[in-house]
């Protein structure tokens, strides 16, 4: 089996995650995040869609981890974004940053909204 090494654009990708906030790249941020290929920022939740409504332009979807389980997400949020053409994947906070990860590597147009855990 060929190995390849993962090589990143722009973008940073999560190191780490728990108490209470994120690694990525080589910089701690606490509290939830809205990441993109774009940058790093706080992210103020499920009544913060402005945040990512900035991305329509950019994103095809965004990753929503709902913390330490999967979660409901209210359905004003979803209708939000996919009214705006942001496609929701809801999974659990670890499993976000994962798949972000391997979206990012692949050049995917995407963004993750995670709660921290």
């Amino acid at each position: 089996m060929r190995m390849n090494e993962v090589t990143y654009t722009e973008a940073v990708p999560f190191r780490g995650y728990g108490a209470g906030g994120f690694t990525l790249g080589e910089v701690r941020h606490e509290g939830d995040l809205l990441v993109s290929d774009t940058g790093v920022a706080p992210w103020g939740g499920y009544e913060d869609t402005a945040a990512i409504l900035e991305l329509s332009e950019q994103v095809d979807f965004v990753l929503i981890g709902t913390g330490v389980d999967i979660g409901h997400i209210p359905q004003a949020f979803r209708r939000a974004l996919e009214e705006a053409g942001i496609g929701v994947e809801i999974m659990s906070t670890a499993s976000a940053c994962r798949t972000y990860n391997v979206l990012l590597s692949e050049g995917r147009r995407m963004a993750a909204a995670v709660l921290a855990v």
